[in-house]
């Protein structure tokens, strides 16, 4: 799906092709008709993000001190690298929108598939295609309610919420500061109320739009008709309430409520103002400055928003989903008008224009639409399946054996972390093999590898690798978002190519990949699924021994938070966490079972990290994977157990193993008596094993049947998230 991001450090906006969210107990996953951009708060944070590092730090001085405490805690280099990755990424936009059901997650009974629901909240109403939203940021659409009107959901609670911290009388008069799309709704909520309004703010367009939709009164702050105004309306008393719906960083607002506001009168903060409040002329009236915290009681208060639990009607009235919801109401019954605020509507794929234009003044609005394709149509989805794509093999040449004494020259593509500690130093030391030539994207990186591991060129052109006849294979060890596309290249180009996990990111990579091996004839592929190549676990598995009936086989893996900044977050173009590395738990499950999976069912805690991803094979075995980042550090991160047929294999962090069978002289119990001094998981075996292949131009280690089936299991994860339902992996016939 696509939705719109944007790159705080370098003040980038895009719309990204992500992983659809999915449908987690406790919420609804909704498919976008409209979201509405809020022109005060999200083009405040478009302009923040263009400015220089400068001009951020002293936009927000409550991040510096953040900063400087972490500097004093971590030191400045561990903070300089925390504080960089986390402005060098990608962060969502948008907050207010309505949608359709699509999936009605565990827990849900008020709403169903092709139900209409407005939907709140900076995490979960964002500009995209598809969002999950928990039960109290959403609320059904009364009938014949527009989609695009009720798309202000969000922004109506805020201003409802507002007007509610002013606790407003009938007959009372308020005064708005600021008439931008907040403070419009503002105006027409007081009015509905019976409130006497004034509003305040420079530009005389939006002074007349208030005017129309209820105002008594609007005028600049700087002209007198204002203050000519609020003494008719009050006998000369000033008003009852204040709103400050004004942005920006003058004290002007402030002053100006304390010089219109009546004795012992009340301003409400709605927006985000300097204020710096005049002492005397606060004190002297004994004003009453309140805070309204977003769209109302229950923000910011994960118990609420995420676990859904509610508050007793009798001890808070007005909750924010409560809020919504009397929003919508008023709109359905014509109380408050949002027609005439929306001054333009955007294709969606044409989001960083229209954010550009309002960045640059060109489009001036009080309110601006996104409205996205047509939606699907009403009904339950059948369930998902997901086609392994067959393995076509063309009519290319097979690779000829070579001489033992002619060494194998191998080129890399990519010298990251995981290059340079778990491959190059196996292969450095390998007699037959020669390390040609080492590509990279900086020329630097490329330079480092070729001093450390003895590559006799290091260069940044990868088209001369491939067109290097010389070369035999290609080892391809980049960021997860290339290795489809560059596996392509390498197998056009005739070379043997061993691809780190993941081979691809979705089925549309997978598909370029065989297209390529049926074009040119070359299936000479592996993975780097090495934990089947493990000394221990080859030694466990030949002593569990054939088996007679199904298994049923436990992966835990403990996988650990990540650090701030780690590449493997940027889920946009890097793919999930479980798409980059599930593989290798998927691999080695299947290798135990002797089979490929033909249905995968999957489930996720909050946030998708913590997985549950069972694997059904065709004797009816099952392999359950538990993919945890919430774990202990302490406990072990690979524990499997493999039952069957009265045995139960053990694998301890391929560190330690265990065999326990019920044989018919009494029980046997086998442990691994060598304990390695580091866990060894099978990556010097495994290159050993593509080595070879390369040299004799035998089978490669894994069958690319095996390889596909494994790829399209690991991307059938995503899908059974999004479904809720097993994913069938159907072999074309």
């Amino acid at each position: 799906m696509k939705q719109v991001v944007q790159n705080y450090k370098s003040g980038e906006l895009a719309v990204l092709d992500v992983p659809v969210p999915g449908c987690k107990p406790g919420g609804v996953l909704v498919r976008t008709a409209y979201s509405l951009i809020s022109t005060g708060t999200e083009l405040m944070k478009v302009s923040e993000a263009g400015m220089s590092m400068l001009g951020k730090a002293r936009s927000r001085p409550d991040q510096v001190a953040k900063v400087m405490q972490s500097v004093a805690t971590n030191g400045v280099p561990a903070t300089y690298r925390k504080v960089m990755g986390k402005l060098d990424s990608y962060t969502p936009l948008g907050y207010s929108l309505c949608g359709v059901v699509e999936q009605v997650g565990t827990g849900i009974d008020d709403v169903k598939v092709g139900d209409l629901v407005a939907c709140a909240g900076n995490e979960h109403a964002l500009h995209a295609e598809l969002n999950w939203v928990p039960k109290n940021l959403y609320t059904p659409v009364p009938d014949g309610l527009a989609p695009r009107h009720a798309a202000f959901g969000t922004v109506g609670s805020i201003a409802m919420q507002g007007v509610r911290q002013g606790e407003p009388q009938l007959g009372e008069v308020a005064l708005v500061i600021g008439l931008g799309l907040i403070g419009q709704l503002v105006v027409q909520l007081l009015a509905a109320a019976g409130v006497r309004v004034v509003g305040v703010d420079p530009d005389p367009v939006r002074c007349e739009l208030a005017e129309r939709l209820g105002a008594a009164a609007c005028g600049d702050p700087a002209s007198a008709a204002v203050e000519a105004a609020v003494a008719e309306l009050t006998d000369g008393h000033g008003v009852d309430q204040v709103y400050l719906a004004a942005g920006g960083g003058s004290n002007q607002p402030v002053e100006l409520a304390a010089r219109l506001c009546r004795d012992r009168g009340r301003v409400v903060d709605i927006g985000k103002c300097r204020l710096d409040l005049p002492w005397n002329a606060y004190y002297e009236k004994e004003l009453d400055v309140r805070f309204s915290r977003s769209y109302g009681p229950g923000r910011y208060d994960p118990a609420y928003e995420l676990e859904g639990r509610d508050y007793p009607i009798g001890y808070v009235r007005w909750t924010e989903r409560r809020n919504l919801a009397c929003f919508l109401d008023l709109l359905a019954r014509g109380s408050v008008d949002v027609e005439p605020l929306v001054s333009h509507v955007a294709d969606f794929d044409d989001a960083v224009e229209t954010y550009q234009r309002l960045k640059d003044g060109e489009l001036k609005a009080v309110a601006v639409l996104f409205r996205y394709p047509e939606h699907a149509g009403e009904g339950e989805a059948a369930a998902p399946e997901v086609t392994v794509p067959a393995v076509r093999r063309g009519g290319g040449a097979s690779t000829p054996a070579r001489s033992a004494k002619t060494p194998v020259r191998l080129a890399f593509v990519g010298a990251g972390n995981y290059a340079t500690s778990m491959l190059l130093p196996h292969l450095a030391q390998r007699e037959g093999v020669e390390l040609s030539t080492v590509v990279t994207t900086t020329a630097l990186s490329a330079a480092n590898a070729q001093r450390k591991f003895g590559f006799a060129e290091a260069t940044t052109d990868l088209d001369a690798v491939l067109g290097d006849k010389s070369i035999d294979a290609v080892f391809v060890v980049t960021r997860h978002s290339s290795h489809a596309e560059l596996t392509r290249k390498a197998l056009l180009a005739g070379k043997t190519v061993f691809v780190e996990k993941p081979l691809a990111l979705d089925q549309d990579e997978l598909a370029g990949v065989l297209a390529a091996v049926e074009e040119s004839g070359n299936d000479r592929l592996q993975v780097g699924f090495n934990r089947r190549f493990a000394p221990l676990l080859q030694e466990a598995r030949k002593r569990f021994g054939a088996r007679t009936g199904p298994a049923s086989l436990r992966y835990l893996v403990n996988a650990g938070l990540l650090g701030h900044g780690s590449w493997y977050l940027q889920q946009g173009t890097e793919g999930s966490r479980f798409a980059g590395e599930g593989g290798h738990f998927i691999d080695t499950a299947s290798w135990l079972l002797e089979a490929d999976p033909v249905s995968v069912y999957a489930v996720a805690t909050s946030g998708n990290e913590d997985l549950q991803v069972v694997l059904r094979y065709p004797d009816g075995s099952t392999a359950t994977i538990s993919y945890v980042t919430t774990g202990a550090a302490s406990f072990p991160k690979e524990t499997l157990d493999l039952v069957a047929d009265g045995k139960v294999l053990r694998l301890d962090d391929f560190v330690r193993a265990s065999l326990f069978a019920d044989g018919g002289v009494g029980r046997k119990r086998w442990v691994s008596s060598r304990l390695p001094k580091a866990r060894d998981k099978g990556q010097n075996a495994e290159l050993a094993a593509f080595i070879k292949a390369v040299r004799t131009g035998g089978p490669m280690p894994v069958p690319l049947e095996s390889l596909v089936a494994t790829t399209s299991a690991t991307l059938a994860v995503q899908a059974g998230l999004a479904g809720g339902a097993p994913v069938t992996l159907a072999r074309p016939r």
